[in-house]
């Protein structure tokens, strides 16, 4: 429907284009209309009367040259070779009034009595012109004279008479008469009168009011030619010469000074006038007109005025709608000059601006003369931006003079600009006469003695102008498809899927097909074309077979064979945003396709193409052109004009398909002397591995291992290509586009399209590569490439320059190959101006890839591609070395050192990854890679627009670069500026970084950045302080094509921030891009919130650290976003991100600052692309999440809705959720995991998935810190939809699963069973409820390093720490401040009086630093070892900074945390991961703050385990018995028979996932064993009783495959024939009912061996053997172990007793039932778990699954409870993992349980009580 509406809106506003051309509205092609919607004859334009009735007609009347005599004769001129004279006066004889009944004047002519009285008025000399109207008003009153207009050329002697006064004409009333005046040359109009000497004395002659149009343009006067004569319909040169008049106006000039083509210049800037086109509505208002940019209404938009194209300045000229009237209907015609023909390879360039809210369409047509109807060669829709936008059109060749129109309309208001400049006809003029051709290559045409290319013989276009190379061609070898197919036919044996149409005209479907032929190049011709519209699907392909043609390679007598020339020449256009493909085969069989010739795949714009194939065969031969449908409906291809050269047609038919068979011979291996995997060196037992040949380093003494590897530095000199490839896709190299080494000195005379110097020796003598545009076709590529590259080192950068000069150039990109996948990470499209530019790839790091340079042709030859002084610097990958690194560098994790400053940069130095671990960076704060969102960046409110992130290159071409930075490739990241429409010139967007602390010294900020473009604005980086803004960096310009660093020192007394602001520049190619932001380990964070002590918190609020809950309660931020409602009301996980039916606002999702576009809030409907309803309601009033679908948006962009950081989730915990995705409501939509290390996909869909809400349910198990995020992808331009609604976390709250396990098996269990991390335990901090972390600590302070500071006698020996002897003074040990109101009064440990450690302040100078570091060295370790310690920062606003390192074996300092500002009066606990590569010790620097009261303090520094082993400490993992099933999350063993009994036993519910119904294995062969009996693969026979009974009795289990999973009652049997059990009833019934053994009839008298293992006793009753088995052990044959509870009743869930009931004790319950009392004593161990799937490795997906049905239900089986921790039913322990629009199912205490949030559908309070629903199950 969409593609119908869009399809017939545009084709309204092309009929209104082409009713503006063709039909000027409801007034005809001579009717002028008014503004009162009448008509006026064109004749009454500007002719002095009002012919409208209310003056429109005579408005805007200065492009006309008028004279009405009132006050002279103007410009005109009497004749001095006539006796008399016109003569001026107010009447006449006869005659007392001008022709407007009024008193003015007009001219009279009058007899002379006896004589012929005859008087001549000329005009001013015209130039030549086929558009000039002349109007004027005359009276004849006389039979004896006439009236006559003449035009004398001024190149000939004798007048053409024009117009005369007819004697059937009414006489003596005045008359108007409007006459068209053509003439190639200069020109003059003559009004001749004559009265002869018979008349009468009342006889008179008069004329008034004369009016020449626009198109008659006054010469100059010293362009007057003297008059020569030439004969009828020849033109006359300026120097005398004649050409003949077919010549004027067709692109060449023929006269010596080009006279002849003054009127139709080829190139027209409008400086100098018109160059011939005109307005061809005048007087409407609404006109095409010459002016600058002063006659532009200023009115028409707000921004500074239009400058023109060609100067680019308001001084120059263009053509411009000028609207002066309120016409509903405007329109204006623009009509150029008359050409007489154009060449095969004409195109039409010109510069087209259309800016505005109203400016309407514009097309343009080209008109045949002679034909009333245009062709369509262009249209634009609307708005197209501020800036000029350049058109190519092209004509091809034209045989009949023609003429471009260019019309506009606008429906309804006009508002905006439409301006038209410089117009451009190029290789439009036929080829030039010559003596003689070369007789082997060119044919000398008969008539025009041109010369053309003998493959443009017969290739039916008429190349020659005289159609002489059109002649003697065969028919059957050419086809036009004017009259049919000709010899062509359909594929007709069901190898293709539809056929070609032919067609006239443009394609049905808009914006993909050609508009014209290419024949007749107009919308008469015909083609063949392939509809990509349904019924077609994609890939579906078309297929056209030629006639059989004889081959080209022939055997001779007396030679081996002989070739003849055979060529295919055709025309194709492949227009639309969805072209797939066209291929040609040649096949040498009846059947199949054969070897490709050529392929074109892609959009290659509006335009005919030429393509020409060499065809070699030695067998009979036919060629195929498939066309191929692409994924939607704007895929059209078209071809035309099909023909053969040089090839015979064959009599008969191909034969069918023989395959023959191909042996191929073994490849011979020369003998060396290296092991497999080295390389042989020339020096003789000289080995080296394979991964170091080409890798820029010679490792073989003689270098061999280089040779044949591209060398690091190559300028091409001597034609050297210095190990660089050429690569050709074309099967001919001779004809295609490729790469060549060139020099400047073979350029040709008026070729400017390759540099005339190389970029080495700037010399003409200098070579290049080059890939040269003067041959091939449009779109062809060529590759120049490397051999593999084997590694390089982590610097390793592409520097080279290329020169892109040219009118049509096309493009080159530089792309890695890796394999089979290669990726763009440089581009470079269009014209680059006349001069060498410099290009730069940094590739850092790969192994075994290749570089390719890739040229891509452009429309014409006019723009070569070129490149020289290619090299790659600094890529030889580093030696290892057994050197130390010194302290300036950073030692790798495989030995290499790098400088300090290359640490954290998101690049490989190390070559292993260890310098940018994310545990090695923590002290690099604020950086940013943009990789998934701008990190601590945020967009500034107070600029005009965002910055945004992108992946690839930017939308614009020629701006912007291939890839990123960090990953340089596709999928990489990074933020820019959007600079085309709607940005306007000047806007600026802004992002501002994290607050740095004024404390922060050597801070530098470093960065990348991209500004390529010519319309590349300014990047201004600021600091920010206090609201001012300080300047640090200013970049304006094209900075180059390429990623460049810089590096900025930032310092501050304040607080700061950094700002990057980016502002758009001229136009639309100038997008600016960041990337890699990173901070120095000198810059660091400012303290989120400075604490004062007068900042103390109010009477009855909560204690410092909490949060205030809306009920009053408080809860601390340790209880937020836990899955639990600690408040009881639901405030401390309210903005968390929670469960949402979005009925009342996003429940804390937050959309991201760096999205393109967001997710947006809203209800159904049915006209949008968004759902028709939602889904809680499940109509339109109901709300959810969807992408929302904007005018500018792009295919790729994403939008993020995330949650906060969640705690932790149980091992039961998922997420459920309902999507909407359809072909309305499209997009892709992700679940993202996100924790502070990493980011995973745990869920995607795309595509259809009807138009219904699907609900998809997704693990989220045992997952601490993480963040919960839905990612949607728009999946079309301007498309959006996809729709979230109804999310649920269920079972996530820790509290969710009985305790018994934890989610990591490193993770401390306290005593009340809760469970906290590992580094947590003995940190002087209670993280247990009952402080079991804290208990027999003892041990901890054996650590180096670790100390209280409660010793007696010297501390550092005692905690083995050392005063660093490089600091300004030492740390100090008390038990109490020096200075009163700065430091601590008491230590840390409870109750106080012991000791701590200090800095004392007062003593000492601003910036002084203490450093004291741990004497004993810990094991190197990344992320696992943890530091925690006290400390003490209070007492004043200017408080310096504490800060860790670790140090390494080198002495290097790596910064692993750091703080300043003032933290309160307490100590503050640390916890601090330490990391370094190597062995390390731990360093402690204070710096002293700026007054006496900064004093630091430490107390309790602890480590963890894991810092004195430099690993993993963690419990031995659980080991399960053989029989025995490990569940998969909980750290919990069952017996292996519970596993899928549909019970769930593990507190994680994975024994019942993932369950098969059937155990794999096949059945043995059953041919040897007697019938009751099942045979072994050893042919043992079992009694078939024992097959599929759970126990493997065969020797390998086989008597147990491909049994069915089911689960029976005691004494029931598995069979395998049937869907279920064989109760107990039908054992032994002398009835068989298990096919194939007859297992129920077997061993009926006695018991198998074995039969109940050793667990029981067996007995033989009336139903076959029976296992009384042991106490502990159950099953048929007691192989199964009992649970430990009692089953004999199914207890309700009301009747059963939590578990905090039966801790060791049997309580009896007494029961009344139906008035007899009975004693009842059960023991319960009651269990009651839900199903669930896998952790990230299964995800429900159930489109069917309403959640009507599927509310939380309790099982029914004996034993098992709701799924409410017993443990914590206090309210405030309920977990939130329901709906919080749904009842919470009732358990025991159901009458003091508190719903998790109020409910929002129904109103239920949040602590209503819901004691009257008494179902156990919702």
């Amino acid at each position: 429907m969409n593609k119908l509406f869009m399809g017939f809106l545009s084709g309204l506003v092309w009929l209104l284009l082409v009713t503006a051309v063709n039909t000027n509205s409801d007034c005809s092609d001579q009717e002028f209309t008014c503004n009162k919607e009448v008509c006026a004859t064109q004749d009454s334009l500007w002719d002095f009367p009002d012919g409208c009735g209310d003056g429109n007609d005579e408005e805007n009347c200065s492009a006309y040259t008028r004279c009405d005599f009132e006050e002279g004769f103007c410009d005109l001129i009497q004749s001095l070779e006539t006796f008399s004279e016109w003569t001026r006066v107010t009447e006449a004889a006869g005659l007392k009034e001008d022709h407007t009944n009024s008193s003015g004047y007009f001219l009279s002519l009058l007899p002379v009595r006896g004589n012929v009285t005859a008087a001549e008025l000329k005009s001013p000399v015209f130039l030549p012109s086929q558009t000039c109207q002349m109007s004027f008003y005359h009276f004849v009153g006389a039979t004896h004279g006439h009236l006559e207009v003449l035009v004398k050329a001024q190149t000939e002697v004798q007048s053409t008479e024009i117009w005369k006064h007819s004697t059937e004409q009414q006489m003596n009333t005045w008359l108007q008469t409007s006459i068209h005046c053509t003439s190639n040359d200069s020109f003059q109009v003559i009004i001749r009168g004559e009265l002869s000497a018979d008349s009468d004395s009342s006889e008179v002659l008069a004329i008034d009011d004369i009016s020449f149009s626009p198109g008659c343009t006054t010469l100059p006067e010293s362009s007057v030619r003297p008059p020569s004569a030439c004969p009828p319909s020849w033109f006359a040169c300026g120097g005398g010469e004649c050409i003949e008049e077919s010549k004027v106006c067709d692109f060449t000039p023929h006269c010596p000074h080009g006279e002849d083509e003054v009127g139709c210049p080829a190139e027209c800037n409008f400086e100098d006038g018109s160059c011939g086109w005109y307005e061809f509505t005048l007087g409407d208002g609404f006109d095409w007109v010459r002016g600058s940019s002063l006659d532009v209404p200023s009115d028409y938009f707000g921004h500074p005025p239009l400058l023109d194209h060609s100067t680019n300045s308001t001084e120059g000229h263009f053509m411009f709608i000028l609207k002066e009237s309120s016409s509903l209907y405007p329109k204006a015609v623009l009509r150029g000059p008359w050409f007489q023909q154009s060449a095969s390879g004409c195109t039409m360039t010109l510069w087209h601006y259309n800016s505005g809210i109203s400016v309407g369409a514009t097309g343009m047509y080209l008109r045949i003369k002679g034909d009333n109807n245009n062709t369509v060669i262009w249209t634009t829709l609307y708005d197209q931006g501020r800036h000029w936008n350049r058109v190519t059109v092209q004509l091809g060749r034209i045989t009949q003079p023609f003429q471009i129109t260019l019309a506009k309309i606008s429906l309804g208001v006009f508002d905006g600009v439409s301006a038209f400049d410089d117009v451009t006809f190029e290789n439009c003029s036929m080829p030039p006469p010559v003596v003689a051709c070369p007789a082997h290559t060119h044919f000398h045409c008969v008539h025009t003695k041109a010369c053309v290319e003998r493959l443009q013989i017969c290739d039916l276009v008429d190349d020659c102008g005289d159609g002489s190379d059109e002649e003697r061609c065969s028919p059957e070898l050419q086809c036009n498809f004017e009259d049919g197919l000709c010899g062509w036919k359909q594929e007709q044996s069901g190898d293709d899927d539809f056929d070609w149409t032919r067609i006239h005209g443009p394609t049905p479907t808009l914006n993909t097909g050609p508009w014209k032929d290419h024949t007749l190049g107009t919308r008469y011709g015909h083609y063949l074309y392939i509809e990509s519209s349904i019924p077609q699907e994609f890939r579906d392909t078309a297929v056209l077979l030629s006639t059989v043609f004889q081959p080209t390679h022939q055997p001779v007598k007396g030679m081996s064979w002989s070739h003849s020339q055979c060529v295919f020449r055709f025309h194709y256009c492949m227009f639309g945003s969805h072209v797939f493909s066209l291929a040609v085969y040649l096949r040498t069989t009846a059947t199949g396709r054969g070897p490709m010739l050529w392929a074109g795949y892609g959009d290659q714009g509006n335009l005919w193409h030429r393509k020409t194939l060499y065809l070699h065969s030695a067998r009979p031969f036919q060629i195929l052109i498939e066309g191929t449908v692409g994924d939607d409906f704007k895929g059209d291809i078209a071809i035309d004009d099909l023909s053969f050269f040089g090839c015979e047609v064959f009599d008969g038919k191909l034969p069918t398909l023989i395959n023959p068979v191909l042996t191929t011979p073994a490849p011979t291996v020369l003998p060396h002397s290296c092991p497999k995997g080295q390389f042989v060196c020339r020096t003789h037992g000289e080995c080296v591995p394979l991964n170091q040949v080409c890798d820029f380093k010679q490792d073989c003494s003689d270098g061999l291992d280089e040779t044949n590897c591209v060398k690091e530095q190559c300028d091409f000199e001597g034609t050297d290509t210095c190990g660089w490839t050429i690569v050709n896709h074309a099967l001919v190299p001779n004809h295609a586009f490729h790469w060549a080494t060139n020099q400047g000195k073979s350029i040709h005379y008026g070729e400017h399209h390759r540099p005339t110097n190389d970029h080495t020796l700037n010399s003409p003598e200098g070579w290049y590569m080059c890939a040269d545009s003067s041959v091939g076709g449009y779109g062809q590529t060529t590759d120049l490439q490397t051999p593999v590259i084997s590694s390089t080192g982590p610097q390793c950068t592409l520097v080279f320059w290329y020169h892109m000069s040219g009118f049509t150039v096309g493009s080159l990109q530089v792309l890695l190959k890796h394999r089979n996948t290669t990726h763009v990470v440089w581009s470079q499209t269009g014209n680059q101006g006349n001069k060498w530019r410099r290009g730069e790839v940094f590739l850092g790091i790969l192994n075994d890839f290749q570089v390719v340079f890739r040229a891509k042709r452009g429309i014409s030859y006019m723009g070569d591609v070129v490149i020289d002084d290619v090299s790659f610097m600094d890529c030889s990958p580093p030696l290892p070395s057994d050197e130390l690194c010194v302290p300036e560098q950073y030692a790798c994790a495989n030995g290499h050192c790098i400088p300090q400053e290359n640490l954290c940069d998101f690049t490989n130095h190390c070559g292993d990854n260890s310098d940018e671990d994310p545990y090695i960076c923590k002290g690099f704060s604020g950086r940013c890679n943009f990789e998934f969102d701008l990190c601590s960046w945020r967009q500034c409110q107070e600029d005009d627009f965002d910055w945004l992130i992108k992946a690839g290159s930017t939308p614009t071409v020629g701006t912007g670069p291939s890839s990123d930075h960090t990953l340089r490739d596709p999928s990489g990241h990074y933020v820019y500026l959007e600079s085309s429409f709607p940005q306007a010139v000047g806007d600026t967007a802004r992002i501002i970084g994290p607050l740095m602390s004024s404390r922060s010294s050597q801070c530098k900020m470093r960065f990348y950045l991209h500004m390529s473009g010519d319309g590349i604005g300014t990047l201004r980086v600021f600091t920010k302080t206090e609201g001012h803004l300080h300047l640090m960096l200013n970049v304006t310009g094209d900075q180059g094509n390429y990623w460049q660093m810089r590096e900025i020192s930032l310092s501050s007394s304040r607080d700061f921030q950094v700002v990057f602001e980016g502002k758009v520049g001229r136009d639309e190619k100038g997008d600016i891009c960041l990337d890699d932001i990173i901070f120095s380990p000198g810059c660091f964070l400012a303290p989120s919130n400075v604490i004062t002590d007068s900042a103390l918190p109010p009477a009855g609020s909560c204690p410092l650290g909490s949060m205030l809950c809306e009920n009053g309660g408080c809860f601390s931020l340790q209880q937020s976003c836990d899955f639990t409602d600690d408040c009881g009301d639901g405030t401390d996980e309210k903005d968390c991100g929670t469960s949402c039916s979005f009925e009342t606002g996003r429940c804390g999702w937050k959309s991201s600052l760096a999205d393109n576009f967001d997710w947006a809030l809203g209800t159904g409907s049915v006209q949008s692309t968004r759902p028709p309803y939602d889904h809680t309601l499940m109509d339109e009033d109901g709300h959810f999440v969807y992408l929302e679908a904007t005018p500018v948006g792009r295919k790729g962009d994403k939008a993020h809705i995330r949650s906060s950081v969640w705690k932790e989730s149980s091992t039961i915990c998922k997420l459920s959720f309902w999507y909407y995705i359809s072909h309305k409501a499209s997009g892709i939509i992700r679940l993202l995991i996100k924790t502070e290390n990493n980011l995973m996909e745990v869920w995607n869909k795309t595509g259809h998935q009807g138009n219904k809400w699907n609900q998809a349910e997704v693990p989220l198990r045992n997952l601490r810190n993480f963040e919960v995020i839905f990612e949607g992808i728009r999946s079309r331009d301007v498309s959006g939809g996809a729709a979230l609604d109804d999310l649920e976390f269920i079972d996530c709250a820790p509290s969710a699963v009985e305790s018994g396990s934890c989610p990591s098996a490193s993770d401390f269990m306290c005593l009340s069973g809760h469970c906290i991390e590992s580094h947590l335990v003995c940190d002087n901090k209670a993280d247990c409820a009952d402080e079991s972390d804290e208990m027999d600590c003892g041990h901890i302070l054996g650590a180096p390093g670790a100390c209280d500071f409660n010793m007696e006698g010297e501390w550092e020996e005692s905690c083995q720490l050392s005063q660093d002897a490089d600091d300004d003074f030492d740390w100090r040990i008390s038990h109490k401040t020096e200075t009163p109101g700065a430091g601590p009064d008491t230590d840390h440990s409870p109750g106080g009086g012991g000791n701590f450690l200090y800095i004392h302040s007062a003593a000492q100078r601003e910036g002084e630093v203490a450093k004291m570091t741990t004497r004993s060295s810990f094991p190197a370790s990344i992320g696992l070892c943890h530091l925690r310690f006290w400390f003490f920062m209070h007492g004043s606003e200017r408080m310096g900074t504490l800060k860790v390192y670790t140090v390494g074996s080198s002495g290097a300092r790596l910064l692993m945390w750091a703080t300043t500002g003032n933290h309160g009066k307490q100590w503050t606990y640390a916890n601090v991961i330490l990391s370094n590569p190597s062995p390390f010790r731990v360093t402690f620097k204070a710096e002293v703050g700026g007054d006496m009261w900064t004093d630091i303090a430490l107390d309790d520094i602890s480590y963890t385990a894991e810092c004195e082993v430099g690993g993993p400490v963690t419990p031995q993992p659980l080991t399960c018995a053989v029989d025995e099933y490990q569940c998969a999350h909980s750290f919990q063993c069952i017996p292996e028979s519970w596993r899928c009994d549909k019970e769930l036993d593990c507190a994680d519910r994975s024994d019942e996932e993932h369950c098969p119904t059937l155990i794999p294995g096949t059945v043995p062969p059953q041919d040897r064993c007697p019938a009751g009996y099942y045979q072994c693969s050893d042919y043992s026979c079992l009694p078939s009783l024992l097959r599929c009974d759970g126990v493997q009795d065969c020797p390998d289990g086989e008597d147990e495959y491909s049994c069915p999973l089911l689960q029976c009652e005691l004494g029931e049997l598995v069979c395998e024939s049937l869907p279920g059990c064989i109760p107990l009833l039908k054992r032994c019934d002398h009835s068989t009912d298990c096919l194939p053994f007859h297992s129920d009839e077997s061993s009926c008298r006695g018991c198998p061996p074995r039969f109940c293992l050793a667990h029981g006793s067996c007995h033989v009753e009336r139903f076959g053997p029976v296992c009384l088995c042991q106490p502990g052990w159950t099953g048929n044959r007691c192989n199964v172990k009992s649970k430990p509870h009692l089953t004999t009743t199914s207890p309700t869930p009301e009747d059963i007793i939590p578990d905090s009931v039966y801790a060791g004790i049997g309580i009896g319950l007494l029961l009344l039932v139906a008035g007899v009392a009975v004693c009842v004593l059960a023991v319960y161990k009651a269990k009651c778990y839900f199903k669930k799937p896998d952790l990230m490795q299964y995800v429900m997906d159930n489109p069917d699954l309403d959640w009507r049905a599927e509310l939380l239900s309790v099982d029914k089986r004996p034993g098992c409870c709701p799924g409410i921790d017993p443990k914590r039913n206090d309210g405030h322990g309920l977990s939130i993992s329901v709906y919080p629009w749904r009842k919470e199912v009732e358990d025991s205490n159901w009458k003091d349980a508190k719903l998790s949030f109020s409910n929002p559908l129904y109103n239920y309070s949040p602590d209503a009580n819901a004691g009257d629903d008494k179902s156990s199950e919702a």
